[in-house]
């Protein structure tokens, strides 16, 4: 039974993964002064970089777009896993051994020994059918490639390669690394006959397929040769690694770029997704051997992160009859996505590598270009079930036709597409407009016992957000605040107990700031490293607020050196003091002013004793 990981040993996880190391692997980090690193933002397009990371303490922040977070939210956010998945992944990575809550249980050791022998045995078994590409052997293999425009580039961005033809070449080669018949057998890339187990991919291109963090989990082999009794397109069967209805094809190569574009396009075949790619159409993915499912909508929302904010899906099918069934079972999917669906459909029934290759890129990108939506594709489709030139074969299209109309997300083309409905009918628009509300008024009616359907999950309101401006950085004290804030967070060993006392009885005027003095208040500092420290902060002012934390955290200080670095948070603390003391001063001033000194000499002396105190702490100060 899987269970929620031990909060101690995600702590143990965070601490002893250097952040820096990690987003090496995706970003190239060059020194922004000390303790600072920055490099081009993986997140957006920029020409200048704008991503900071501070190893100290564990945190990455860009001034561009607002990503923030630790090495943990970093992972997520570019291999798009779960918190869990990820956390497991960083431990196995720092050998560190997971404990779960509730008697709950990760991957036992031996699954995870077993499951990393299938993963070497996949990137052995795919270096060496690359390599077998570039053999004389392969001939039939090349020729199919040349013949659909594909280079030798084309087929190592790629990874394609070819399986020999003969019974063992790939059982001897893994053999000779010490891979024994037993685990082989778990790989799916053998079958077992009355002798033993033998290739199951021979004489056949081949395709690695790999998951989202582009480990290789199973392979795809085209046939070849006449000869060859098997089906045209061959797959690893489900195993361990490979899952058939939860593996996109090329969605180790595009996800970066859907995430940015916030679009992936759906295409049929392995060629297609090369096709795409090449032409400048790097969102494109295949699935292999099965339709777009459940489990693929999952990735694809992560992905996108389908959360309402726009995105798009666009699905490519042929134009004969099977490919339009293709795109009505893809709209079937349609209402398990917030990101808005479409369809390109080629008149012709050419794919996107017959297109690329007899009239070019620019005729692949015109294939995207020409999407409409999914919903006015179903509608059309349905339309020519029924005779329209009849009024019973046009009430029969209606009723089909306005719940689709109806199931429109977003309401403010809902009418348009009412009226477009009416002129495709020849049917007076009020009266569609009637039919279109009553499926919509249908769709909103709880589902009763009868319908044998679930009615809607609903949460309890969630309250407003609080808003937070950002302060102006022209505002001499509203700079100075911030200053003090990015200190505390980085540096706090550098604070003495008298500062942290007069830091933590300070008052910040801008409200962001405020929030975050209280944070820092709320967090406490006792036996915290750098990173726990932040992350505490993180965690302790509102929502809207954490990236601000991670943005302080990482903002480089100007010192060069340890010493200068010493000196400057020192001198910026004082000066957080002294502007308080100014403050304070301000107010005995105004209550001095306010008094009658007959009427309370004793009050009067003791505001200007405290007046007296409040200008040699500040002259002390200065001197510092």
């Amino acid at each position: 039974m899987a269970g929620l990981i031990k909060r101690e040993d995600i702590e143990e996880v965070r601490n002893r993964t250097d952040i820096k190391e990690v987003i090496d692997g995706y970003v190239t980090l060059k020194s922004a002064g000390v303790g600072s690193w920055k490099g081009l933002c993986p997140f957006h397009d920029e020409r200048s970089p704008s991503f900071h990371v501070r190893p100290q303490v564990g945190t990455f922040h860009c001034f561009g777009c607002g990503e923030s977070g630790d090495v943990i939210a970093f992972i997520q956010k570019m291999d798009h896993s779960t918190f869990s998945e990820t956390v497991e992944t960083l431990a196995a990575r720092a050998g560190i051994e997971l404990h779960y809550e509730d008697g709950g249980s990760g991957p036992r050791r031996e699954e995870v020994g077993r499951r990393q022998r299938l993963l070497d045995a996949h990137k052995i078994a795919e270096e060496f059918f690359r390599e077998q590409l570039a053999t004389p052997g392969a001939a039939a293999g090349q020729e199919f490639l040349t013949g659909r425009g594909f280079d030798q580039d084309a087929a190592a961005q790629f990874g394609v390669g070819y399986a020999p033809q003969g019974w063992d070449a790939l059982l001897k080669h893994l053999h000779g690394r010490g891979f024994q018949d037993e685990e082989l057998k778990l790989t799916g890339m053998f079958s077992e006959g009355n002798r033993g187990i033998y290739d199951r991919f021979r004489g056949r291109l081949i395709w690695p397929i790999r998951d989202l963090s582009g480990a290789t989990i199973g392979f795809g082999a085209r046939k070849l040769y006449e000869d060859d009794q098997g089906p045209k397109y061959l797959n690893t069967p489900e195993t361990q690694l490979y899952k058939k209805s939860q593996v996109l094809y090329g969605v180790d190569l595009a996800k970066r770029e859907i995430t940015k574009e916030r679009q992936i396009v759906v295409v049929e075949g392995y060629t297609d997704v090369m096709a795409c790619h090449l032409s400048g159409i790097g969102t494109a993915v295949a699935t292999c051997g099965t339709a777009f499912g459940a489990d693929h909508i999952k990735i694809a929302r992560r992905l996108l992160r389908d959360d309402g904010s726009g995105g798009e899906v666009v699905f490519t099918f042929d134009g004969d009859a099977a490919g339009q069934k293709a795109a009505l079972r893809a709209f079937e999917e349609d209402q398990k996505f917030i990101a808005q669906t479409y369809v390109a459909v080629e008149p012709t029934g050419a794919d996107p590598c017959d297109l690329r290759q007899t009239r070019g890129p620019e005729a692949v990108r015109e294939l995207i270009d020409s999407k409409r939506p999914l919903f006015e594709f179903a509608i059309k489709a349905g339309l020519k079930k029924f005779n329209l030139n009849t009024v019973e074969g046009r009430v029969q299209a209606l009723r089909v036709s306005a719940p689709i109309v109806a199931g429109i997300r977003d309401s403010a083309i809902r009418p348009a597409y009412a009226r477009e409905l009416a002129g495709w009918l020849g049917m007076d628009v009020d009266d569609v407009n009637r039919s279109v509300g009553a499926s919509v008024r249908r769709n909103r009616m709880p589902k009763t016992e009868t319908t044998h359907e679930r009615p809607l999950e609903t949460t309890p309101e969630q309250p407003a957000a609080q808003v937070f401006s950002r302060p102006d950085p022209r505002d001499p004290v509203s700079r100075m605040e911030r200053e003090a804030l990015e200190v505390v967070l980085q540096q706090p060993a550098q604070l003495t107990p008298e500062q942290w006392q007069a830091f933590y009885d300070a008052r910040f005027l801008a409200p962001a700031h405020a929030a975050v003095h209280d944070g820092v208040r709320a967090a406490g500092l006792a036996g915290a490293t750098p990173a726990q420290w932040v992350e505490a902060i993180r965690q302790e002012v509102p929502e809207p607020l954490r990236s601000f934390v991670s943005e302080l955290a990482v903002t480089p200080l100007p010192a060069s050196t340890n010493e200068a670095l010493l000196r400057y948070c020192n001198d910026i603390i004082n000066r957080l003091f002294e502007l308080q003391i100014t403050h304070l001063k301000a107010e005995k001033m105004g209550q001095l002013q306010r008094m009658d000194p007959a009427g309370d000499p004793e009050g009067f002396q003791r505001i200007n004793r405290e007046l007296l105190e409040l200008e040699l702490r500040r002259r002390a100060l200065r001197q510092e």
